[in-house]
């Protein structure tokens, strides 16, 4: 079995898991940016994009650091989005 799929919440995961790969496949521009930073161990550690943990797919995680990196867009400024937001930091962490 797969690290995320440990991670994830085995009632909901091949549906994040679905929508992880759509994800993957139309990155925002900031994502796409900060990818090509971070893959192939550019960093000197192994980064994962659009990671399932729990009920959340995160943009980025690092296993080995236990950090998980998130890249907020415009949508993420409105407030009921940002209520969720410190929801899930407050989860994740």
């Amino acid at each position: 079995m797969n690290s995320e799929k440990k991670l994830a919440n085995p009632d909901r995961y091949d549906v994040l898991k679905e929508h992880a790969i759509r994800m993957r496949k139309n990155p925002t521009t900031a994502e796409s940016i900060l990818w090509n930073s971070l893959r192939g161990k550019k960093m000197g550690i192994r980064f994962y994009r659009q990671y399932v943990i729990g009920d959340y797919i995160a943009d980025f995680v690092c296993l080995e650091k236990n950090l998980i990196i998130e890249v907020d867009g415009e949508y993420h400024s409105r407030f009921d989005a940002m209520e969720h937001d410190e929801l899930r930091t407050d989860i994740l962490t």
